[in-house]
């Protein structure tokens, strides 16, 4: 299969998982989809996010690799909602290395107190800050701080997730 092929043919839940199936646990097939998430354009990005987040939802040790790039692409302003969405939700199952912990904690923390961002990020973002700071009492007084402060402003979504920290 030629992922980046396959990517445009069609952007679909079915295409999608035929794309993970192809990848499977091999790394050499990851770092393809990965090279075209990086690259671009825009909507070979946008297409390339979900089977990504699939691939590391079955085998997160893909990722690491890929961790650092993938938070700066996150941080930019250009990016599509699809890229940050997904960057948050595939975090949700990753170990998170120790010396990205803080800088993926305040990422997560800049986006739920980000009135622009679409609540599946907010949302993802608290599960993946709650996951860092769960042994860190300090940093769970903060979370729920930025969490009670969005609350009123975001919708039931956001309200589940906010409960786990709260």
């Amino acid at each position: 299969m030629n992922i980046r092929e396959a990517l445009l043919t069609s952007h679909s839940k079915a295409q999608t998982l035929k794309i993970v199936e192809f990848i499977g646990s091999d790394r050499e097939r990851f770092s393809e989809l990965m090279t075209i998430f990086f690259a671009g354009p825009y909507r070979l990005t946008q297409r390339a996010a979900w089977p990504m987040n699939y691939c590391v939802q079955r085998h997160p040790e893909l990722i690491g690799p890929y961790l650092n790039k993938l938070l700066n692409f996150a941080e930019r302003d250009d990016v599509h909602d699809a890229v940050r969405r997904n960057a948050m939700r595939l975090l949700q199952y990753v170990i998170v290395p120790t010396r990205l912990k803080g800088r993926v904690y305040e990422l997560c923390l800049e986006l739920i107190g980000d009135l622009k961002q679409p609540v599946a990020v907010k949302a993802f973002a608290i599960t993946t800050a709650r996951k860092i700071a769960e042994n860190e009492p300090s940093l769970m007084k903060e979370l729920a701080l930025v969490v009670r402060e969005q609350l009123p402003h975001n919708s039931i979504a956001f309200a589940k997730r906010a409960r786990e920290v709260l």
